[in-house]
């Protein structure tokens, strides 16, 4: 997979690196069962499996430890890589299980690692004498055992390729060639002509249907050695052999060509933005992909909950990797959190399956996420709460439709829940606990198609309202993100002034309170104006506050103050605004108002 320094998942999701820029016209239709899928099986196994993260006593090296890049990361010869197929229990092998794994665990689709940046085929190839059936001494070819499982289980099935690294081949590109010069243009087409196409040729006519076909090239091809004419050679090929398999957007080309079907973010980098064509996250249940016998930052159920759901929510998939051991075992921590996630879209799956997400900000909520899909004439919305209320009020913010019924989905059983909607503000009486220790859906049915309020500031689950630099409707804001002392913050000078909408559930006094930092050593004066309502206050000096003790460890202090207050006459939607009285900036991170 990708060369790059895993991140751990928070729920402000972190971008390893940017994703390459594509644009999606139209989703295919050929797309549809990938986009109603939304969540799949990867497979990472080969030879690397066998080393299980260690060679001759030694760990994977350098901050990027995934196993299956430790041919390249440890310097281990060709002769010496291949010796790890011994290690292999062809007994104890057997892909139906993997297979039977995928469907206990609600997976739609399978994608299979058929060859890696090893250059080591998993499969028998006729291309060369690298491939781990030959190194193994097998006559058994895992390929075809899982085409057919995965037949047998109604499990669509992919194929990864490594078509940009092969550490392998002579002429395929190695990152190491940045030191010790580059092959040709010449030779590098060379590999490209001697094993690239006619492995493909293999993988797309020797194993029946193949539901897409997943690359991983990371930068544009322009960045790289690949010309656009040996890319278009393997989409060619693809549609000539198998008209109906996807291609992946690592593939190298962008989609506005038609040779893509679908978008590929980075390893374990979730969306941050509704998008209307297909993607998908490729994600690990620990941190590497390949098998590795040193693992020890194993993601919880909850984690793999959060990246499935949120990516739905914004028309997204997740597909999840397990990486089965050199004698075809998956760890026990796979399959337990595998079969948590299983167990609950047995119950649940009509919220994940088909479903989609609605336009609103993203965390518009902070108790979970929003997913939808249309049936039968009628729109339904998920409400996914992670995090039960505990005045068991659900506050749904942005839907202006009132719904038909709103119920609690518990298994089979359904009660019905009572609610009061209040312009785009949506209250619901939850009155129990939570029904489900992961996720628990509050079912929302709606006659009619929904009316969105994209601008307004979601109510929180405390009952006040968070203006924050994301939500404020000034789009081209620069904002500093929280860098693990100073939280998101704006700096805020004369000529910067911030908006945002809210709207005001009933009229009363409602109370203002800032956090900021005021780096002056004198009062600094901001201005809050609603309508024609004014509240000027004052932001006394902060200064610097201790991080963690005895380290000299120090950040600036964001204190919290109530900055005044305002009558509201009337409900509704009234548009905020806050200034700089004066010319020095400071910096901005929050406006709570509450009543």
């Amino acid at each position: 997979m990708i060369n790059t320094v895993w991140v751990k998942v928070t729920l402000i999701f972190s971008l390893l690196f940017a994703p390459l820029a594509y644009s999606f016209a139209q989703s295919p239709p050929k797309s549809q069962w990938f986009q109603e899928a939304r969540y799949g099986m990867f497979i990472h196994w080969g030879l690397y499996s066998a080393a299980e993260g260690l060679w001759k006593g030694e760990k994977l090296r350098y901050l990027n430890n995934y196993a299956e890049w430790i041919r390249y990361r440890n310097r281990i010869s060709k002769d010496e890589y291949g010796t790890l197929a011994k290690r292999f229990d062809w007994d104890t092998i057997d892909p139906e299980q993997w297979v039977i794994l995928a469907k206990e665990a609600g997976m739609k689709y399978i994608i299979m690692t058929s060859k890696h940046h090893d250059g080591v085929a998993i499969w028998d190839t006729k291309v060369g004498n690298y491939s781990l059936p030959k190194l193994a001494g097998s006559e058994r070819d895992i390929l075809k055992e899982l085409a057919e499982a995965c037949r047998k289980h109604g499990m669509k099935l992919g194929f990864y390729y490594s078509h940009w690294i092969d550490w392998e081949h002579p002429y395929a590109w190695d990152h190491n060639q940045e030191l010790k010069g580059r092959v040709t243009d010449a030779q590098f087409d060379q590999y490209w002509q001697e094993k690239v196409i006619p492995q493909l040729t293999e993988l797309l006519t020797d194993y029946g249907d193949i539901a897409l076909m997943w690359f991983d090239m990371w930068i544009p091809y322009q960045k790289s050695i690949i010309k656009k004419e040996q890319l278009l050679q393997v989409a060619q090929l693809i549609r000539k052999l198998q008209p109906n398999c996807l291609i992946n957007s690592r593939l190298g080309l962008p989609t506005d060509e038609n040779t893509v079907d679908f978008e590929t973010l980075g390893d374990n980098q979730f969306g941050t933005s509704y998008v209307n064509h297909p993607w998908e996250t490729p994600g690990t249940i620990a941190h590497s992909w390949g098998y590795n016998g040193q693992e020890n930052e194993w993601k919880s159920t909850s984690q793999i909950f959060q990246s499935l759901i949120s990516n739905v929510s914004l028309n997204g998939g997740l597909t999840l990797n397990i990486g089965p051991r050199a004698n075809g075992v998956v760890p026990y921590e796979s399959i337990q959190r595998l079969h948590d996630v299983g167990n609950w879209l047995k119950s649940y799956g009509t919220s994940i399956y088909g479903a989609t997400g609605i336009p609103l900000r993203v965390g518009q909520h902070d108790w979970g996420y929003l997913t939808s899909k249309v049936e039968n004439n009628s729109t339904f919305v998920y409400a996914q709460v992670f995090n039960w209320p505990l005045d068991k009020v659900l506050r749904v913010s942005g839907i202006e439709n009132t719904p038909k019924e709103v119920y609690l989905q518990q298994g089979n059983e359904q009660k019905k829940l009572l609610f009061t909607q209040n312009g785009p503000l949506l209250h619901i009486d939850l009155g129990r606990e939570q029904p489900n220790q992961y996720v628990s859906n509050i079912v929302l049915r709606y006659d009619n198609t929904l009316r969105l309020n994209k601008e307004i500031v979601a109510e929180s689950t405390f009952g006040g309202f968070a203006l924050i630099p994301p939500n404020n409707n000034n789009k081209d804001l620069k904002i500093e993100k929280y860098d693990g002392k100073r939280p998101a913050r704006v700096s805020l000078d004369a000529k910067k002034v911030l908006s945002w909408t809210i709207y005001i559930p009933s009229p009363g006094k409602y109370y203002f309170d800032v956090s900021a930092h005021n780096p002056l050593k004198e009062d600094k004066s901001i201005r809050i104006t609603v309508d024609k309502e004014t509240i000027v206050g004052q932001l006394t000096p902060d200064v610097q506050m201790v991080a963690e003790p005895n380290e000299n460890n120090y950040t600036p202090e964001f204190t919290d103050r109530r900055i005044g207050s305002i009558i509201f006459p009337n409900k509704g939607i009234y548009t905020l605004t806050l200034a700089n009285d004066g010319d020095s900036a400071y910096w901005f991170n929050r406006l709570w108002i509450s009543k």
